[in-house]
């Protein structure tokens, strides 16, 4: 049986490298196709790649705010990359005034310090073992961070003028700062155990 990867409209990333990712574990990937089926499909991806409030207007547009919220609260499995774990979160300077999805109780705070901004390219992530995110080095492409691991979550970290966080992990969601699909085997590998996960749920 061909694994479903479905991928949340989300108007501002690049699905196409997300999608092929995937395809390379040979997965069958298509975008969400209205409310019910983003709350029931076994396995969802959240990416994006922009601004944090055309993200959210988008999502309110395609009336998919609400049934993100209720699958999170369900446990399905969800994976969120880049501005999409950016989205979990309450709010963020990059759009002051927009809410966020509000799974994280946080607001996501732009890089501060001397260090280039955006960060763009590879870096090294810190992760315990037991978890789906392994120590190693992941593609990363962001001008704003989570700046701790959300209670209740095992965490990833990495350092960019200072300690942020790479990835969380809560139950049956993760979330990435960095992009799996542009971290060669290191991103293969993460895609392989999230899907293996989500199929023992």
């Amino acid at each position: 049986m061909t694994t479903t990867v479905l991928l949340v409209p989300t108007g501002v990333a690049n699905t196409a490298s997300v999608a092929a990712a995937f395809r390379r574990l040979g997965c069958e990937v298509r975008p969400v196709n209205g409310a019910r089926e983003l709350v029931d499909a076994a396995r969802v991806v959240l990416p994006g790649v922009g601004a944090f409030g055309a993200a959210m207007r988008r999502l309110h547009e395609l009336e998919l705010t609400a049934p993100l919220r209720e699958r999170i609260a369900a446990g399905r499995p969800l994976l969120a990359i880049c501005l999409g774990l950016q989205l979990l979160c309450e709010a963020s300077d990059e759009s002051p005034g927009v809410e966020g999805l509000g799974a994280v109780p946080a607001t996501v705070r732009r890089f501060a310090g001397p260090q280039r901004v955006p960060q763009l390219g590879w870096n090294h992530i810190e992760a315990a073992p037991g978890g789906l995110v392994e120590p190693g080095h992941a593609w990363f492409a962001n001008s704003y961070r989570l700046d701790a691991v959300p209670a209740g979550c095992r965490g990833a970290v990495s350092d960019h003028g200072g300690s942020f966080v790479a990835a969380f992990e809560r139950g049956s969601l993760l979330a990435c700062q960095f992009h799996p699909e542009l971290s060669g085997a290191y991103g293969q590998r993460l895609l392989t155990r999230w899907l293996a996960a989500a199929e023992v749920r």
